[in-house]
C-alpha cells in the first residue's frame, strides 16, 4: 500500500524481551510531536517487566491490548481491534520470535499500514543474542528505518555494531542511548587502514569495514587513491571498462551470501575474465552512475593485476 493511502499508520517496534520496547513506547507517547486528539492502540505480544503507564494511557486516550498465545496475534484478532476500537494509529510491540517477517506480510484491516519500523536493541546482551540468533536479527534489521542500541556503555564496540547493521541495511538510521537516557554520538575515526596515508592500503579482514565506511561517508575518500584486492564481476550493461569490484559478504548464513562492492573503470578491464581476482590502484571518484541510480564511489583503475583467489572469498564487518 503506498504510504499515501495509509488512514492508520501502523508503528512496528520490534525486540528481545526485556531489551526496552515498552520503555521506548511510554517515553515516545509522552512526546508532543506525538498527541493526537484520536485514539491509538498499543499491541503487545509479550509480558515482560516493564508496564505501560496507567495514567499516560488514559490521557493520551491510547488503548493497550495484550496478546497472548491463547489469544494470538492474527488477521481477525487485528479486525476485531478495528471494530472495537477505531484507532488513528497502531503500535505493535513485537518480539522477533514471533517473526518480523510474519507481521510485514499479514493482511491488515482495510486502511492500515506499516509506516516505521524500529528496533530496539539492549547493547549490553546484544553480542551474544547476534551470535547466537543471526537470522532473527537479520529478519528483525532488514527493513528497520531506526535501530536503536540502549543502555550503552564507554568501551563497548558500538561502530561495530553499527556496521553490522549498514551491511543488512544500508539506509537504515542507527543511535546509541546512555543507560541515562541520554543520546551517544559515536566517530569512527578508529579506521583500522590510514585514511590520510598517499595510498589507503586496504587489508583483506577490512574490506567490510572499508565497504561500509566508504558508502557511509564517501566525501571522506573522494579523490583518494586506495589500494585493495577483490573479486571482478562484469556485466555488459556496464560497458566494456566497467565492471564491479568487491567481496562476497555473509549476512547471516550461508544461505544469506551476496557480493558486495563498487563500480571500478579500466581500459584493461577487456583483458580479465569475470570472477577473475585481482589487485588494484585507484583514485576513488564519485559520480553519477546509472547502476547506483545517482551518485556513487567509482574506482578509477591506476594499476591493476591478476591475483590468485584467496582461501575464503568471504568478508566479514568487524
Amino acid at each position: 500500500m503506498n504510504e499515501d493511502e495509509v488512514r492508520v499508520p501502523v508503528y512496528l517496534i520490534t525486540g528481545f524481551l526485556e531489551g526496552g520496547k515498552t520503555t521506548f513506547i511510554n517515553k515516545v507517547l509522552r512526546q508532543s510531536y506525538f498527541q493526537i486528539d484520536d485514539p491509538t492502540v498499543v499491541i503487545n505480544t509479550e509480558e515482560g517487566e516493564t508496564e505501560y503507564d496507567s495514567a499516560d494511557l488514559t490521557h493520551y486516550r491510547t488503548f493497550a491490548v495484550d496478546l497472548t498465545e491463547e489469544d494470538p496475534l492474527t488477521p481477525d484478532r487485528l479486525q476485531k481491534i478495528e471494530e472495537e476500537i477505531h484507532p488513528s494509529r497502531v503500535m505493535v510491540e513485537l518480539n522477533p520470535l514471533w517473526g518480523v517477517k510474519n507481521f510485514e506480510t499479514m493482511p491488515l484491516p482495510e486502511g492500515w499500514g506499516i509506516v516505521q519500523e524500529i528496533a530496539i536493541v539492549d547493547a549490553v546482551s546484544y553480542p551474544v543474542y547476534r551470535t547466537n540468533m543471526k537470522s532473527l536479527f537479520v529478519e528483525m534489521f532488514a527493513n528497520a528505518d531506526l535501530v536503536m542500541f540502549n543502555r550503552c556503555a564507554e568501551g563497548m564496540p558500538l561502530a561495530d555494531f553499527r556496521r553490522g547493521i549498514k551491511v543488512t541495511n544500508p539506509p537504515c538510521e542507527i543511535a546509541f542511548e546512555a543507560p541515562d537516557g541520554s543520546m551517544m554520538d559515536i566517530f569512527e575515526d578508529a579506521l583500522p587502514y590510514d585514511i590520510d596515508a598517499d595510498v589507503i592500503d586496504i587489508d583483506d579482514v577490512d574490506y567490510g569495514i572499508f565497504y561500509v565506511d566508504l558508502r557511509d561517508n564517501p566525501e571522506r575518500y573522494e579523490g583518494k587513491k586506495v589500494h585493495f584486492r577483490g573479486k571482478m564481476m562484469k556485466n555488459k550493461a556496464l560497458g566494456s571498462k566497467y565492471f564491479g569490484l568487491g567481496w562476497m559478504a555473509m549476512t547471516c548464513c550461508a544461505e544469506d551470501i551476496q557480493f558486495i562492492g563498487y563500480i571500478c573503470e579500466s581500459a584493461k578491464a577487456r583483458g580479465f575474465a569475470s570472477g577473475s581476482w585481482v589487485e588494484v590502484t585507484a583514485k576513488v571518484e564519485i559520480r553519477h552512475m546509472l547502476a547506483y541510480r545517482g551518485k556513487g564511489p567509482v574506482f578509477r583503475v591506476i594499476d591493476m593485476m591478476q591475483i590468485e583467489p584467496p582461501e575464503s572469498e568471504l568478508v566479514y564487518f568487524n
